[in-house]
């Protein structure tokens, strides 16, 4: 009796075993810490040069946990939650929340693709921001994005999502998002209103779609977004633009395509979005973003890249910026890396502030990172910075 009681109980520990051999959990994560210089930053009034502890330039500081579950015949269960937070004094990014840079949780089945629920990256993010940007394919990271990230390309997430990205058929992917607003009687969002001393939070609704193609060297892809009432969001999304006041939106939409090829030592990228802003009562505008970019690697351990990025807006107020990025990068390990890099951007046009006609402001960086002019405005701006950045 004894000697089939323990037989039973090493079978069910088999089996116990193996049925937990088929999940994983995973900490990960990431720390970029550094020492940044800033020309015209700004000041209560007006700019000056400033010296500073940066955090999160070349890459988000982040910790996460990713999960998978196998349910049987290529079905799995997965989940991320992903936490930004700043490493000089530690508090949260992203709006204070806990898990702010990604929450979701899905399905995934082998040769179809995964279906998730949560806050969850937009397609622009996933098809162009990560594959062909300066930001991306070097550690000029948030300098190198577009002034302020207004066309979505970094920093936009979507809450109360449902998204689907395909599997690898041949080289292509594609994938769909939709947010919910989460809001009776408004569908597909609200604007923040103040009647009476009361503010009431409005809502926001976004979908995107995005399309890829990478074979051998070559890669193109394309990706569109609409955030409705995106001022609704919690946290909202960038609607600003350096010392332009684009108003309360009722919409943004982008569109854009890139591309890369990759050499033995070398690859070029490039990228072109059209960004329009729809304010709830006055002129339209439109913000064109042209990007090209190379990487280059001297070493398996040393490598550096530059690249130039023109931007256009149209409309109520106009402007023009010129921004050039380089950076150098060594790879202490497989996990650690220092850097050094410099952007330098120069504004055109004309901006009226309080009844005052002032230039159109420099303002490097994403809306994390950035570290623009004040009202007054500064045409000009230089970014240099010393970075360390180690994942685990």
């Amino acid at each position: 009796m004894m000697k089939k009681l323990m037989i039973a109980g090493m079978a069910l520990s088999s089996v116990s075993i193996a049925s937990y051999a088929q999940s994983s959990v995973t900490l990960y994560g990431l720390i970029d810490a550094g020492i940044s210089y800033i020309s015209n930053a700004s000041t209560p009034t007006g700019h000056s040069s400033l010296l500073r502890y940066g955090d999160g330039v070349a890459s988000g500081t982040r910790w996460g946990l990713r999960g998978s579950e196998d349910l049987g015949g290529g079905l799995r269960a997965i989940f991320v939650l992903e936490n930004g937070f700043n490493s000089g004094d530690g508090t949260l990014q992203q709006g204070g929340a806990l898990f702010g840079r990604q929450a979701y949780v899905g399905l995934g089945k082998d040769g179809v693709g995964t279906f998730t629920f949560g806050r969850q990256y937009s397609l622009t993010v996933e098809t162009i921001g990560s594959n062909y940007t300066m930001g991306s394919q070097t550690a000029a990271g948030n300098y190198a994005y577009h002034i302020n990230d207004l066309d979505q390309l970094v920093t936009s997430r979507v809450n109360n999502s449902v998204k689907f990205l395909s599997a690898n058929f041949g080289g292509l992917t594609f994938g769909g998002l939709y947010g919910f607003s989460n809001q009776a009687g408004a569908f597909a969002g609200s604007p923040t209103t103040t009647a009476g001393g009361t503010t009431t939070q409005g809502s926001s609704s976004a979908y995107s779609f995005g399309i890829n193609f990478a074979r051998d060297a070559f890669s193109l892809g394309a990706a569109y977004m609409n955030i409705r009432f995106p001022n609704g969001a919690t946290p909202a999304f960038s609607t600003s633009i350096a010392n332009v006041s684009t108003g309360a939106l009722k919409g943004i939409e982008t569109y854009g395509v890139g591309s890369k090829y990759t050499f033995s030592s070398a690859a070029i990228f490039g990228n072109w979005t059209h960004t329009k802003l729809s304010p709830i009562s006055t002129e339209t505008s439109t913000l064109d973003n042209l990007e090209a970019g190379s990487r280059y690697s001297f070493t398996q351990a040393l490598s550096a890249g530059l690249g130039y990025t023109f931007s256009r807006l149209k409309g109520a107020t106009s402007g023009r910026w010129h921004q050039v990025n380089g950076e150098f990068d060594y790879a202490l390990s497989k996990r650690t890396d220092v850097y050094v890099l410099a952007s330098y951007q120069k504004a055109f046009g004309s901006n009226v502030v309080g009844g005052q006609v002032v230039p159109v402001q420099a303002e490097i960086g994403d809306s994390t990172t950035y570290a623009g002019s004040s009202g007054l405005g500064a045409s000009d701006q230089f970014v240099g910075r010393v970075g360390l950045r180690l994942r685990f």
